[in-house]
Order: C-alpha cells, then structure tokens, then sequence
C-alpha cells in the first residue's frame, strides 16, 4: 500500500503541475540526465526515487522507486551502471548496497549488501574501492569492488577519534566523510570528534594515514570538496558554521582562510559544492535561518568572499548542482521537497524557480550522465 500510494502522489503530482516540476512526458531530450534522490524511510517514503532531469529546462520526469532502508547517502560508479547506497539505521543491520541501474528507465535493481558500522552516512569510491564513513561508528570502512562492481566483504577498519572540546557533540568518535583526492592518491576524512582532518596515502586496497591537520577548535568539521583544478580543499565545520579553505599542493593540505557561513550560529551546517565554473561556493545551513550562502572565489589562489544568502525550505542537509553549472537542488528533508533553484553564472546568486520535486524526507541528490 505505502508503494502504490507513494506512486500516485507522484504521478498526480505531475498531472496536475501545481508546485512539483515532474511531469509523465516519455521522449528524452538530450539535456536529460538521470537524478536519484535518496531518503529517510521512517515516514511514508518508500526509499530511493528516480527521475529524469532537464539541465536545461529545470523540468524533472518520475521514473521510478525502489524499496531501501534510510538510503541516506548514495553515488554512482562512474558509467553510471552501479549505484551505491547506504542503510542508515543506527542498528545491527546498517550497511552499503550494490544496484545494477538502468539509466534510460531509472530502473534499480538490488544486487548485494555488506555491513558497515554504525550509521553509515557518506560514500566515496574510486572504481576499485569504495569507502563509507560511519558517523556513530566513528570510522571509515574500506571495501574492495568486484569485478561486476559489487561491494566485496569489509576490508579494513580506520577508526577516528574524540578530543573535541564540545561536551555534547565531540564525546564519541564520528567520522562523516572521506573524499578521494583530484590525483587519485590520497584520501581525505573528516574526524568530526577530533576536529582534524585525516590524510591518507592510498596503497592499493589500504590506505595509510600520512598527516593530520587540526581544524579550529569545536569546529565539527564535516563535508568536504575539492575546486575543479584540484589546487584547493574546502571544508564546512557543523558546529562553527564556518568554511575552511586549504591549498593542496604536493600531497600537502596548508589552511589559507576562515570564513563564516552560518551567521545565527544554529550549529547545523551541512554540506558544501563549488560550481562546476570553479567561480563560486555554496554551502547550507539547517537549525535556524536555512538556507545556503554564497561565496565568490579568488581565481588566484581559492579564497572566498560572501556574496548572497539563498532562504530555503526546512533543514537543507544536501544539495547538489547539474552537471552543466545551470541549476542547484536543494533536499530539505523537514519540508519533504527538493528545491529547484536557478543559477546565474555570473554573479553566482540563485532563484528560486518556484518548481519543487515533492519526496517524503529527501536527504540525499544525486545526477548521473
């Protein structure tokens, strides 16, 4: 009942065309990519949705959904015929799911599942290997990929920390997120609880820690990106509500700047994306005042200057940008809809189109070419 009932909202939504951008046209543009949107399924959401989207239009087309477990964080394989998600259940059961996915239909097909620690709530993989981070786990679980691009048995365990001086939130290790390097050789994670970042070499199927860099104190930091040209990181810490920028030279992270992003203090600062123009960066913030701010970036050396604030929907925990710059989607999960904003390349500053794709508790936003 919970999936035929999921369905009709959706495809009345499109019927009717009042607030949702979906609609049931059939023929493809060639502007279309496929988007999945993952969830948190305590509600009535049945788990991963599949549309197809017009970067050129902002028009979104429902395809499809698939059962799933709080698929709080997935990513495709880089042909786009793997997909993985996450089972984040804070329970015995959470894991990491392998897909077989049909981008022309939007079809998923569950094909195996390995379990991670505890709430697993971010991927990364490099083709060969796949990493989640566990955030009550307090680790990063390394999994080599098969041949047909299924996860294969948990490989090694590496284990963050708890220093923070944050006596509500820094008690227990918590790791929230790894990120392959731009030259494919290192790899990256945020020790929440320890407020450092951890810099590993990749050695094959492991990886060795070679440098930690502390982030300010209390700072919580928790996603990360990389600029198009690889020469900078950037970082939003949760607690502080702040962007740290960094150079990344020869294998080596040096802070260059500190910037604020959450001007309320709501301690809720979520994710972060720079444009794929490399010009700008935007952030969100949840708690209080959501929204996303805006910065401009120095073309010389990736420093940030606040340019706008984008209000949006209730708690903004993810957010991605179409391949081609034009559009940023927003998941606010409180409100249940994913925001269609539109980007002007030139000053970076967004609109509101109005068009929402209507999804119970959307966390997760994902394009696939």
């Amino acid at each position: 009942m919970k999936y035929t009932w999921i369905r009709w909202i959706f495809l009345m939504s499109g019927i009717i065309g009042l607030t949702s951008a979906c609609t049931l046209r059939t023929n493809q543009s060639p502007n279309e990519i496929a988007l999945l949107i993952g969830t948190y399924t305590n509600g009535d959401s049945e788990g991963i949705y599949s549309f197809r989207f017009n970067q050129e239009t902002g028009e979104a087309i429902v395809l499809d959904s698939v059962q799933a477990d709080n698929p709080s964080f997935l990513i495709s394989s880089s042909d786009g015929t793997r997909v993985y998600a996450v089972s984040e259940n804070n329970d015995s059961t959470d894991g990491v799911s392998t897909y077989a996915f049909d981008k022309e239909k939007g079809k998923l097909k569950w094909l195996n599942k390995q379990l991670t620690g505890k709430a697993p709530c971010h991927i990364s993989t490099n083709g060969q290997i796949l990493l989640t981070a566990n955030y009550e786990g307090g680790s990063l679980l390394l999994f080599p990929l098969r041949e047909d691009g299924c996860v294969e048995a948990e490989g090694k365990t590496y284990r963050g920390s708890a220093s923070g001086v944050d006596s509500l939130r820094q008690t227990t290790p918590h790791v929230h997120c790894s990120l392959f390097t731009p030259d494919g050789k290192q790899v990256i994670m945020t020790d929440f609880s320890a407020d450092r970042l951890l810099c590993f070499d990749l050695l094959n199927d492991s990886l060795r820690l070679c440098d930690s860099v502390f982030v300010e104190a209390g700072s919580g930091p928790r996603h990360l990106t990389f600029s198009p040209n690889g020469k900078q990181l950037y970082l939003i810490g949760e607690l502080s509500g702040n962007v740290y920028v960094y150079a990344y030279k020869d294998r080596r992270l040096q802070a260059i700047q500190t910037i604020e992003s959450d001007e309320v203090h709501a301690r809720g600062s979520a994710d972060i994306h720079v444009s794929p123009d490399g010009r700008f960066l935007y952030a969100s913030n949840r708690l209080k005042h959501d929204g996303i701010a805006i910065f401009s970036v120095n073309p010389s050396d990736g420093t940030l200057t606040h340019i706008g604030y984008q209000p949006t929907s209730k708690h903004p925990r993810h957010f991605n940008l179409t391949p081609n710059g034009k559009y940023l989607l927003v998941a606010c999960r409180d409100d249940h809809v994913v925001q269609v904003f539109e980007r002007n390349a030139e000053s970076g500053l967004l609109r509101n189109t109005g068009r929402t794709i209507q999804v119970p508790h959307p966390v997760c936003i994902q394009f696939i070419l």
